[in-house]
């Protein structure tokens, strides 16, 4: 009997939120505004973004730094009217936008589209700086969550957020730990000219899309045993890796395109460029990808050699990776990286161990 009542009582908590939703877009819809309201959580894909990712606030940390909170926020205050300069996820989320304009083109009445939402420990007293810019570069951002110096990771389930981009490694991992997509954003040491029709999303593999498992192989036993690893285990799928359900997410919007026959035109292109060799363990990951029912649009396999020059080429809006030294080559080159902080390669540089710091007794 409780069991039904439980039952009961969430579809009862169902109806009423649908209903607050109808009664909300139906006063939102009444409203004389060119801007699209914000679509439903459960069928957004929630994108994340902090304050110092979006905008570029190297100045205003110093002063945070340097002279406390009090000054920092005196500062903001003051500087209200001057909109930020635009940080390393300023293009990511305008090429978001895009894509949910052609969404909505095919699809005027879907809530299945990104939603944007500023997710900052900013004092709400910064905020009116903060809207002030988001209104100056027109960006379609709704949803804002400011915590006053607390930890916005505990709000991120609660948002029902696909990805976090931060510039907060430790507020990263933390995210990564309590199972949400998420990344350390870096600014590109020069600036590259991105596509303003398409969504570039790029990948790492192992450690990022899939487990690190393969590179626990590579790590401690060298590369050899990894080969032998993988073709021996070539039919079994590697594991989901932190980023896994972002790209399932990024699937699901594709598909809306492929539905009306836009396959050719569609506005998001993902790719894996990974340093694993296509010949010799490349075809676990084809494989698992199928197992999951994923798609990536291009498979780059690089055996090893630097990811830099490639991503060049492809000119992504954000490049995944778990391993930093290949977040800087990319970085040093123009694209814009973010890393995974997740699996064996935070031990390593460059595949040297790095020296852990000695435990107290």
């Amino acid at each position: 009997m409780s069991e039904v009542q439980s039952n009961d009582s969430a579809a009862t908590g169902d109806s009423s939120e649908e209903k607050d939703w109808a009664a909300a877009k139906a006063f939102f819809e009444n409203l004389k505004t060119n801007k699209p309201r914000p679509p439903k959580p459960r069928y957004a894909v929630t994108i994340a973004v902090s304050s110092r990712t979006l905008f570029n606030m190297v100045a205003e940390r110093k002063i945070y730094q340097e002279e406390g909170m009090e000054k920092y926020v005196a500062h903001q205050v003051e500087h209200e009217g001057e909109p930020l300069k635009p940080g390393a996820a300023f293009p990511f989320v305008k090429a978001l936008m895009n894509v949910n304009s052609r969404l909505r083109e095919l699809y005027p009445d879907s809530e299945e589209l990104f939603d944007i939402v500023l997710m900052t420990n900013n004092h709400a007293q910064v905020g009116v700086r903060l809207i002030n810019s988001i209104n100056h570069y027109d960006l379609t951002i709704e949803r804002f969550c400011m915590t006053g110096g607390k930890s916005p990771v505990g709000y991120l389930k609660a948002y029902m957020t696909n990805l976090y981009l931060s510039k907060d490694s430790e507020k990263v991992a933390e995210a990564i730990k309590e199972g949400i997509a998420a990344a350390t954003m870096f600014m590109p040491e020069t600036e590259t000219q991105l596509s303003d029709t398409q969504l570039r999303v790029a990948f790492d593999g192992d450690a990022v899309l899939f487990s690190d498992e393969s590179e626990i192989i590579v790590k401690k036993h060298g590369l050899d045993s990894f080969f032998e690893h993988e073709k021996a285990f070539e039919n079994k799928p590697l594991a989901q890796g932190p980023l896994k359900c972002f790209l399932e997410a990024l699937g699901k919007l594709q598909r809306k395109f492929y539905a009306k026959n836009k396959r050719m035109t569609c506005p998001i292109r993902t790719y894996l460029v990974t340093a694993r060799s296509a010949a010799s363990s490349g075809a676990r990951v084809l494989k698992t990808l199928r197992s999951w029912g994923l798609e990536i649009d291009e498979a780059l396999f690089l055996a090893g050699a630097p990811k830099g020059p490639l991503l060049q080429k492809i000119r992504p809006h954000i490049f995944f990776d778990d391993q930093m030294f290949h977040v800087e080559g990319a970085q040093e080159l123009g694209t814009i990286s973010a890393h995974v902080p997740y699996g064996i390669g935070q031990k390593y540089h460059r595949g040297k161990l790095i020296e852990q710091p000695a435990e107290k007794e």
